[in-house]
């Protein structure tokens, strides 16, 4: 879809974009970081809007979460850990900081729409779920949904700021115990 010269420069916007956000990142700074000229940027792709749209087309820079990636067996301890586990194996830290970076003025209107998609599959997938296995529960499927969404959301989005600065707990253990501690309020309706 795009030549060796294109992703280059596709690369070196997303990269500055997740250090620096759209605004600050300049066309010179990504002819730097890409081995171009500025000028080959500019015979590319009409604008650094343009770069950032096109890399929203490419796997690389897009989670590209779908309905189809969440599997159930009906145990929904183990089917939550698994969607946890996908959600975080495509939302990552990294995902995070682009859809930050994206959201500036000039780019919200093109890009809302995409990285909503995200989330807004997940809460299908889990809305859908919990319809299934769950019921005839006091809270609606929509509400367990958006708890679970968010306590994985919450998880990636403080990785992708902090780091290990905030907490050292790894993934597979937050999965696990935040599962656990979610079936155990769901046991307890």
């Amino acid at each position: 879809m795009y030549d060796k010269t294109q992703e280059k420069i596709i690369d070196a916007t997303m990269e500055l974009v997740i250090q620096k956000g759209y605004l600050l990142t300049t066309t010179k700074e990504i002819a730097e970081n890409a081995g171009v000229n500025e000028s080959t940027i500019f015979r590319r792709f009409k604008n650094k809007k343009e770069i950032i749209l096109s890399a929203m087309q490419l796997a690389k820079w897009n989670p590209s979460l779908k309905e189809t990636d969440f599997q159930s067996t009906g145990d929904i301890r183990k089917d939550l850990i698994s969607f946890s586990q996908e959600y975080m194996r495509k939302v990552t830290p990294q995902m995070v900081k682009i859809s930050i970076g994206l959201r500036a003025p000039e780019l919200v209107k093109e890009t809302s729409k995409g990285i909503l998609q995200v989330p807004m599959t997940f809460k299908k997938v889990l809305v859908n779920y919990f319809d299934e296995y769950l019921p005839n529960k006091s809270i609606s499927s929509e509400n367990l949904a958006m708890q679970f969404l968010s306590m994985n959301f919450g998880f990636v989005f403080l990785k992708a700021s902090f780091g290990k600065q905030l907490s050292a707990i790894e993934a597979t253990d937050y999965i696990t115990n935040s599962v656990n501690v979610f079936m155990s309020g769901i046991n307890n309706m």
